[in-house]
């Protein structure tokens, strides 16, 4: 999950609550490793009336996908408002090639509890405050209106480990709008994966729609295996 954040998208009934940001965001990106076609992305929302719900698949292909097979599909579901988000429940199927796994989270007041799938070191009635990780996706990849641009600050738990996703430093480039972001490892994760790497810098690249708001075209990372990019089709 770490390795899927850093390339790093049903309304739930909540009566009379104030309406923030509603829309809606389908966006399938392309995503290469070295240059090379390494597979895609799909990140599908909808918010309305103080509602999120989005659903996401990072399918590997191309030549890294001749190597090695990856397919992640998620949903999750919850309130928002502005940038903040709150699940309520999450749910993501994993395979690998050598492993699949499920995992399910729901929430309460802020609280996650794991449902199904393994958990680790970190308990996680202390993770308050915290969203899944396809929130997090969809918070970072959301098309948005122009007072939400770059603005994120989210903590992240998977069931196993904490991390943390961050926007900030928006400016106008070639008619763009630049985001500096930074994905950040934090709780639970080994002595080596820390070793190995904590901070993942990326950008991300939104462009002006027609109809006033703004969304990601393009996002530049570090991964462990090189730098990447997704491009939007």
């Amino acid at each position: 999950m770490a390795r899927i954040s850093t390339v790093l998208a049903v309304v739930a009934g909540l009566g009379a609550c104030p309406v923030w940001a509603d829309g809606g965001t389908d966006a399938v990106f392309d995503l290469a490793i070295r240059g090379l076609s390494a597979g895609s992305l799909t990140v599908k929302g909808k918010e309305q009336g103080g509602s999120y719900a989005t659903s996401g698949v990072l399918q590997s292909g191309g030549m890294v996908g001749l190597l090695a097979r990856l397919n992640y599909t998620a949903s999750a579901k919850g309130r928002v408002k502005g940038a903040q988000f709150q699940p309520s429940r999450y749910d993501e199927t994993a395979d690998t090639g050598k492993r699949k796994s499920k995992t399910t989270m729901t929430y309460s007041r802020g609280v996650p509890r794991v449902v199904t799938g393994e958990t680790g070191a970190l308990d996680p009635a202390s993770q308050r405050g915290t969203v899944d990780p396809l929130t997090a996706i969809y918070a970072a990849f959301r098309d948005v209106n122009a007072g939400d641009v770059c603005k994120l600050n989210v903590q992240m738990f998977d069931g196993k480990r904490r991390s943390q996703v961050r926007l900030a430093n928006p400016r106008e480039e070639g008619g763009m709008i630049t985001c500096d972001g930074e994905y950040r490892r934090l709780k639970g994760f080994s002595a080596k994966d820390m070793a190995e790497k904590s901070r993942f810098p990326f950008n991300l690249f939104y462009a002006k729609t027609a109809d006033g708001r703004y969304r990601v075209e393009k996002v530049v990372t570090q991964t462990l295996y090189g730098n990447a990019s997704l491009t939007r089709r």
